[in-house]
């Protein structure tokens, strides 16, 4: 079965590592998977991953913005791939609309799917709804990676019980780092006492880094022993400002882009996110993989993976106060720092391990190819 992914780009990212986990782990012997990426090389680690699997990838050049020289090298680049099954991810899909409408147009039972990563409200801008709300009503299968993302399809689309299949990842790869703890420390300049809360995630407006910082300068425990490390891309100018602002650019370090991140999360004590809206965020997986507790914002699909008070703490965003109470519970108490962080390894271990997802993916195309008809928009319930 050959199974077609189509993506914007290989930038670091959530939705991206996924997308690569689901590539690199299918079964060779029963599906031949290949990828069509919109944009041109960047060199990342994602696409060197994909490189050494030895995957194929169309990469088609795609600019910055609109560009309407992609309608005709994705439907270039499918007839080259032939798919039995198109996966599509993120906002493609209105690159993908002729193709739908010349396939039905030729009487053509093309399977497509398309896997929602955040919730339906944020994964395009209001004025390009109408190309999903099409897609799907046309034949594209939407697959929530989160029961939240799911009811949001609802409540935006109409559709009826969307397929769930939560996202997840190779475990162990987060439970045995390359270097050592103490041994990453030393290098980064930090004390083997120093508490370190991380975040993973892009520098984004989503993401709340200045609700973040708001809250850890509101700390009141661990002054001089905390520090919070900020791993991803993005613009750092008004966060490093506001950091100073708050009297604590010293014990604020912007990391950039990481490749070492089962490293860093092993060197680190606690993990904290604030966003404002989720998917089902990886970066909370890998935490957990890791053994950290978690201080996350109550959004999305988080709550699908912590429960409140056992792995971790879930929070309200609309005051930095509340993030704050949450994070001095965790410096203080060391000894409760580590039960969480053993609960969240147990949970990670049980529920996250990419077999999970691939399992249900695997079980998603075999029964799209056999199912009659792939052009309701209750497709999802003839399926699983």
């Amino acid at each position: 079965m050959r199974v077609v992914h189509i993506f914007p780009h290989l930038r670091p990212g959530g939705a991206e590592r996924v997308l690569v986990h689901i590539m690199n782990h299918l079964d060779p012997s029963r599906f031949e998977v290949s990828g069509i990426c919109l944009a041109g090389r960047n060199g990342s680690d994602l696409e060197q991953l994909i490189e050494r699997t030895g995957i194929p990838v169309q990469f088609l050049g795609k600019k910055p913005g609109f560009d309407a020289r992609m309608y005709t090298r994705v439907h270039a680049a499918l007839r080259r791939a032939a798919p039995d099954i198109i996966h599509s991810h993120v906002h493609v899909l209105r690159y993908l609309l002729p193709y739908i409408g010349y396939s039905h147009f030729l009487g053509k039972r093309t399977c497509m799917l398309h896997t929602v990563h955040s919730l339906a409200e944020f994964e395009v801008e209001p004025r390009a709804r109408w190309i999903q709300r099409l897609a799907f009503r046309n034949g594209v299968i939407p697959v929530a990676v989160a029961h939240e993302v799911s009811r949001s399809l609802v409540r935006l689309y109409g559709i009826s019980e969307p397929a769930v299949i939560p996202n997840c990842l190779p475990v162990e790869r987060y439970r045995r780092p390359e270097i050592p703890r103490d041994q990453w420390r030393a290098r980064q300049g930090f004390a083997p006492e120093s508490v370190l809360l991380t975040c993973v995630a892009g520098l984004r407006p989503e993401k709340n880094h200045e609700l973040l910082l708001r809250a850890f300068s509101g700390t009141v425990d661990g002054r001089r022993r905390s520090h919070l490390l900020l791993a991803g891309g993005g613009d750092q100018t008004n966060l490093r400002k506001l950091a100073a602002d708050l009297g604590v650019a010293s014990r604020v370090h912007f990391l950039g882009v990481r490749t070492d991140i089962p490293d860093l999360l092993a060197a680190s004590d606690v993990f904290v996110l604030a966003s404002k809206y989720e998917g089902n965020p990886l970066c909370v997986m890998e935490a957990m993989a890791a053994g950290l507790p978690v201080v996350a914002a109550r959004v999305g699909g988080i709550p699908e993976l912590i429960t409140d008070g056992v792995e971790g703490f879930l929070v309200a965003t609309s005051r930095p106060g509340y993030l704050a109470k949450a994070i001095d519970t965790l410096l203080i108490d060391e000894e409760r720092r580590s039960q969480m962080g053993a609960a969240a390894a147990e949970r990670a271990l049980k529920n996250f391990d990419v077999t999970h997802m691939i399992a249900g993916y695997e079980s998603l195309y075999n029964a799209t190819l056999s199912a009659p008809s792939v052009r309701s928009s209750r497709a999802s319930e003839q399926i699983l």
